[in-house]
């Protein structure tokens, strides 16, 4: 009897640890949000969910740069706090982490969530000095679906986005396959949306470099993505770099970013620092 396919997008199908995982980085981000010292639920906007927490390196806060993270999550799971344990990475590097929170679909389309994070971005620009941060030396990464809002920020090639670097990890950058996935029964993206939010037909901001990553045995779609979208970039001038994680997976490369000793934390660490340099 022949077996149907499984889906390349279902993660769940993919990564026998997935609930492992989740249960580690939950754990982890509650011992990151006791050991280092934060500000919570900061507004960036009227909405419940308009809120990042924001979490700073030890000693004086003066002129400090700033990394925002955006996590994943197929646009419809997970929130800021299961991922503060990636701020463990940033201010390790002498950076304020911004973690961020969003809407989630379907409750709201992903319009909505693309215009949370720019507001987001926005009232760091406007606000981070008073929390002792640099807002001229900004990065922003993101995990899966949060890679590809992370690109929001700065696909407008006619002015300068104000972002320095981004690292891009296990991304989702043509959504067209999506809507054949087993999402299309839980997100329904739409054609206007596949139009409108695929990064691999738009255009960007060509001063920011970006540090592409993805699971050495990922599914074939998100590794055919990444480098597409590597290419993509090139084309447009954009200083891009792309990176196979070895041995690491979906799940496992995203644990590994609050980590310095892992390549992935390290990749991230070297992103950060690169801007002082």
């Amino acid at each position: 009897m022949s077996q149907t396919p499984k889906d390349p997008f279902r993660i769940r199908d993919h990564v026998a640890e997935f609930d492992e995982i989740v249960a580690d980085i939950v754990q982890r981000s509650a011992k990151t949000r006791h050991n280092i010292p934060m500000v919570a639920d900061v507004a960036y906007g009227a909405a419940h969910t308009e809120t990042l927490d924001l979490f700073f390196p030890q000693g004086e806060r003066h002129g400090l740069p700033v990394h925002m993270f955006i996590h994943g999550g197929y646009w419809r799971m997970f929130s800021k706090r299961d991922y503060s344990y990636i701020a463990d990475t940033v201010t390790a590097a002498g950076a304020i982490a911004a973690i961020v929170d969003y809407a989630l679909m379907p409750t709201v389309r992903m319009a909505t969530i693309v215009d949370q994070v720019r507001r987001a971005r926005h009232w760091i620009e406007q606000n981070i000095a008073s929390y002792g941060g640099n807002a001229g030396q900004f990065t922003v990464s993101g995990h899966s679906a949060g890679a590809h809002i992370a690109t929001m920020l700065f696909n407008d090639p006619d002015r300068l986005s104000g972002v320095r670097a981004a690292l891009l990890l296990g991304g989702l950058y043509d959504l067209k396959p999506l809507q054949d996935s087993f999402l299309a029964a839980e997100i329904a993206i739409t054609d206007d949306e596949v139009a409108r939010f695929s990064p691999v037909t738009h255009r960007f901001d060509s001063t920011v470099a970006v540090e592409i990553l993805f699971g050495a045995t990922e599914t074939l779609p998100f590794q055919a993505q990444a480098q597409a979208m590597a290419e993509h970039f090139s084309q447009q001038k954009l200083a891009v770099s792309i990176c196979s994680l070895p041995n690491a997976n979906h799940m496992s490369s995203v644990r590994d970013l609050g980590l310095t000793s892992t390549r992935a934390g390290a990749k991230l660490a070297e992103l950060i620092e690169s801007i002082n340099q």
